[in-house]
């Protein structure tokens, strides 16, 4: 069952999927369509998931689930994998490979390999307080507070 994402709990479980690119308006719109039918027939045992997304700066697919309402299965999450995995197909996009790293460079948001992540750090094109992309949170209130944060504030920091 869709909700609106402002009414799930803070302790509502959630996934971030990040684009190795930035996604066209058309594209988002395509995509957000496309999640909201997804999020509509998405269950766990037969039962609904009260469950929502966000897409943020054209890139990040955001989705949370109200566990409270019911729990999240294996069987609900590898579905949700599924889906995100036709996703990539559909717009020849990567959404599932954990060794990039989001960050921003001023006002743009930059996408680069891990590798690439840690040699601008040993050469200084990226500091400490430079803004990333914690996509490891795990709740709401994880994600409004630690999601975009200085390089130090994550497991970033181990590069610095």
């Amino acid at each position: 069952m869709l909700v609106d994402f402002n009414t799930l709990p803070e302790d509502s479980r959630i996934w971030i999927y990040q684009s190795n690119r930035k996604l066209s308006d058309q594209e988002v719109q395509e995509i957000e369509t496309e999640v909201k039918n997804f999020l509509e027939q998405w269950a766990a045992h037969g039962s609904s998931l009260h469950a929502s997304y966000q897409i943020k700066y054209n890139r990040f697919i955001i989705l949370a689930v109200d566990q409270a309402v019911q729990n999240v299965t294996g069987c609900s999450i590898d579905a949700s994998v599924v889906f995100i995995q036709s996703l990539e197909q559909k717009y020849q996009i990567d959404l599932l490979d954990k060794m990039n790293v989001t960050f921003k460079l001023g006002d743009h948001i930059a996408h680069k390999p891990l590798i690439e992540f840690k040699q601008m750090a040993k050469q200084k094109a990226v500091s400490e307080n430079t803004i990333v992309f914690n996509n490891l949170v795990n709740t709401i209130a994880e994600w409004q507070d630690f999601w975009e944060v200085p390089a130090k504030d994550s497991w970033h920091s181990r590069f610095f």
